[in-house]
């Protein structure tokens, strides 16, 4: 009897530590010997920011229209939602989708297919002078180096990111939480032509 209570407070126990402690704020960024960040894995478990259609953000007219959907590790969400800030290691991924309007049932409009590729947004100021830096995954890479330095990604979202070099002005359950610590740059949210 001594043994199964032993058992059973200790399987208690570990029970409640696994719990109480998501301190380990997984997933993180991670990297191969070569400092090539490894596909994210998993990462439309995450939260879902937001949707878009056929964005470009040029005025020259854009190719193929795709689908793109927003993720971020829900440990960083929840630390934006409580100080207006992302969080170091913070990882943004962007999931590139095919559109298609003709299928089964669909008579109007379009919806997601194949996968694309992928855009990874991080911020890591210990791997990245400049804290943030992107990546391009094409649908079946593994990893991918960084781009370099001053790179047309990162010199949009420095120019036209309404919180730090994230797009909150297109994320609208985040876009109030930001103006709440006032970490919103309002400027950033007005319509101008994008060179």
């Amino acid at each position: 009897m001594k043994l199964v209570f032993g058992f059973t407070a200790t399987f208690a126990f570990c029970l409640v530590l696994l719990v109480a402690a998501p301190g380990e704020n997984s997933p993180k960024p991670q990297y191969d010997a070569r400092g090539n960040l490894l596909r994210p894995a998993d990462y439309r478990d995450w939260e879902f920011l937001s949707a878009g259609y056929g964005m470009n953000y040029s005025p020259a007219p854009g190719g193929h229209e795709l689908f793109t959907n927003v993720f971020v590790q829900r440990w960083a969400y929840e630390e934006f939602l409580q100080s207006g800030k992302w969080p170091e290691q913070s990882m943004f991924v962007i999931d590139e989708r095919d559109a298609e309007s003709k299928g089964s049932i669909n008579k109007k409009g379009h919806f997601q297919t194949d996968l694309m590729g992928l855009a990874v947004e991080v911020k890591d100021a210990t791997r990245n002078p400049d804290k943030w830096a992107y990546y391009g995954f094409k649908p079946n890479d593994k990893t991918a180096q960084a781009m370099s330095k001053g790179n047309e990604c990162w010199s949009c979202h420095e120019q036209h990111a309404a919180v730090e070099h994230t797009f909150v002005q297109f994320y609208p359950t985040l876009k109030p939480v930001a103006k709440k610590f006032s970490a919103y740059n309002e400027a950033r949210e007005h319509v101008e032509d994008v060179k």
